[in-house]
């Protein structure tokens, strides 16, 4: 896909915003949705996307930017306390060339421990009862 397409709504993540495709849901709110990545890199893996229509990181509105970024910071303060994580990583690809394979803006939040190295994204799918554990660990932080 060129970086210079439009935003395309049959997106996975469009259609998690509709409601068309289930997700684990961490926080919503009137900006933003997160959820459990279900290719995660390491237990807790969060994504947070904007609930406006955008490809990606030079598409978001300036005035949109601050609200959406607090709703990421809070997201991943409840991921980290949730997951007794010793830190995060918070990680945007954006383009096809800079790794985004899903032409939707989006913030992983990825949960770090000394010495245990993240796993291949992409590589291995969650079991859904771990996911649902997870969630429900990061929604009673939040």
């Amino acid at each position: 896909m060129s970086d210079k397409e439009p935003y395309q709504p049959d997106n996975i993540f469009a259609k998690i915003l509709r409601g068309e495709i289930p997700c684990h849901r961490v926080f919503e709110d009137d900006t933003a949705l997160a959820f459990l990545d279900i290719l995660p890199q390491a237990d807790g893996h969060t994504l947070v996307i904007p609930k406006l229509a955008v490809r990606g990181l030079f598409d978001m509105p300036d005035d949109a930017w601050g609200p959406f970024m607090q709703r990421v910071q809070k997201v991943a303060s409840a991921v980290k306390k949730a997951m007794g994580a010793e830190g995060i990583n918070l990680r945007q690809f954006d383009g096809a060339a800079g790794g985004q394979t899903v032409f939707h803006l989006h913030v992983h939040i990825i949960p770090r421990w000394e010495g245990v190295a993240l796993r291949r994204h992409g590589e291995l799918m969650e079991k859904p009862d771990i996911l649902k554990a997870n969630a429900e660990k990061i929604r009673a932080a939040l």
